[in-house]
């Protein structure tokens, strides 16, 4: 399996490791925010950022 990440393709050749990444992936909708939590979110960062 190759997949790619945010910084590099990756080539994963073992069960294991196919799995994890598989479930890592799955996992993601899960802890996403969407309409006004997004906001939020994003509002906070921006907060955040301008603080520094």
């Amino acid at each position: 399996m190759i997949a790619e990440d945010w910084h590099a393709e990756l080539r994963l050749d073992d069960a294991d490791s196919m799995a994890t990444y598989s479930r890592v992936w799955r996992t993601l909708p899960e802890s996403a925010v969407y309409g006004a939590d997004a906001h939020n979110v994003i509002n906070a960062a921006r907060r955040d950022l301008n603080a520094r």
